[in-house]
C-alpha cells in the first residue's frame, strides 16, 4: 500500500508512462498486422453511420429522438451529417454501449456494427470508455474523497496492488477498440474512417472545484491524467488500424466541468443544462461536431 503511494513521484511517473506507451505500443502492432490497408472514400458522401456511447449519444438534450438509448438529434453526429448535407444518415450510438454492444443489441437497439455496409462511406466511432468503466470510476472517487479531502484517495484506491487499475484497463481495452475499427474495415472497405477522441472533463491545469465537483483535491489531475491515457490510447490504436483520430480533448481545454454554466461544454455532477452528469451539454456537442467537420476538411492521413 505505502509502495503505491511512493508511486506518485516524478520517476514513477515516468515509468508508469513508459509502460502504458509500450503495453499499448504492443498490441497496437499485433492487430495491425490483422487489417488490410482500407481505400477510404470521401467523407460526407452517399452514407454516413455513427457508432458510439453516450458521449455521442447526447443524453437528455433537446430533442430526445430514442428513449432507449438516450440520443438526441442534436448529437454531434446529427450535427456534422446536416452541415455535410449527407444523403442518407444512420446514428446507432446507444448510452452505456461498450465494445461488446457492436456485435450485441442493447435493449431495442441492435448490434451497432449492423448499420455498417459496403455502401458507408463515412463512419464515425467514439467508444471506449464504458470499457474502462470511467462512470463507475467517477462512483468510486465522489465516495472516497470525504476519506481525505485533500489528498488523492482514489488513486491510492485504484493504484493499491502496486500498478494504476485504470492504467491496465485502458491498456485491455485498445485491442478491442482495435477490433471494432477491423470491423467496420471488413464490413465498409471504402469508408472514411474517424475514431473520435474524449472531451476534456475536468481543468487541464490539474486544479479542482469541490463541492461543485466532489473529488479530493489531488484526484482532481489524476482522472484528467487517466482522460488523457484513454485519448492517447485511441490515437495510437486508430494510427495502427487504418482510421483517422479526432482529437476533441484538445479544442475543449477550458470548457470542462468546473467553469461557470455560461462557458462549460461538460456538465458537472449536477447538471445545470440538459445532459447527463459528466457529459457534453449541447455546446459539447456542437464543439465535438466542429472538430470532426475540420478533420474532414483538413485531410485524411494526419493524426
Amino acid at each position: 500500500m505505502q509502495r503505491a503511494v511512493r508511486t506518485g513521484t516524478l520517476v514513477g511517473r515516468r515509468r508508469k508512462g513508459v509502460t502504458f506507451l509500450a503495453a499499448l505500443g504492443g498490441c497496437a502492432l499485433v492487430v495491425a498486422s490483422a487489417v488490410p490497408a482500407a481505400a477510404h472514400g470521401a467523407g460526407g458522401g452517399s452514407r454516413y453511420v455513427a457508432l458510439g456511447d453516450s458521449y455521442t449519444s447526447g443524453p437528455y438534450i433537446p430533442r430526445q429522438v430514442d428513449a432507449n438509448c438516450a440520443r438526441s438529434d442534436h448529437n454531434y453526429p446529427s450535427i456534422v451529417a446536416d452541415r455535410l448535407r449527407t444523403g442518407l444518415f444512420k446514428d446507432v450510438s446507444c448510452s452505456g454501449a461498450t465494445t461488446e454492444n457492436m456485435w450485441k443489441p442493447q435493449g431495442t437497439n441492435g448490434p451497432q456494427l449492423d448499420a455498417v455496409s459496403r455502401s458507408s462511406s463515412l463512419v464515425t466511432v467514439q467508444i471506449g470508455g464504458n470499457d474502462v468503466g470511467f462512470s463507475s470510476v467517477i462512483g468510486t472517487c465522489v465516495q472516497l474523497a470525504p476519506q481525505d479531502p485533500t489528498g488523492n484517495p482514489c488513486q491510492r484506491h485504484y493504484s493499491a496492488s502496486g500498478v494504476d487499475g485504470l492504467t491496465v484497463e485502458i491498456a485491455r481495452t485498445a485491442p478491442k477498440v482495435a477490433r471494432v475499427l477491423q470491423a467496420v474495415h471488413d464490413r465498409a472497405p471504402h469508408a472514411r474512417v474517424l475514431l473520435v477522441g474524449y472531451p476534456d472533463l475536468l481543468p487541464d491545469d490539474g486544479s479542482g472545484c469541490a463541492p461543485s465537483v466532489p473529488f479530493a483535491t489531488r484526484d482532481f489531475p489524476y482522472l484528467r491524467d487517466t482522460g488523457k491515457h484513454l485519448n492517447l490510447m485511441l490515437r495510437l490504436v486508430a494510427r495502427w488500424n487504418h482510421a483517422e483520430y479526432v482529437d476533441t480533448y484538445g479544442p475543449t481545454i477550458g470548457h470542462d466541468m468546473c467553469k461557470p454554466p455560461a462557458e462549460r461544454w461538460i456538465e458537472p455532477l449536477r447538471p445545470a443544462s440538459p445532459a447527463a452528469p459528466a457529459h457534453p451539454n449541447a455546446k459539447g456537442e456542437e464543439a465535438m461536431a466542429r472538430v470532426v467537420l475540420q478533420r474532414l476538411t483538413h485531410g485524411r492521413y494526419g493524426h
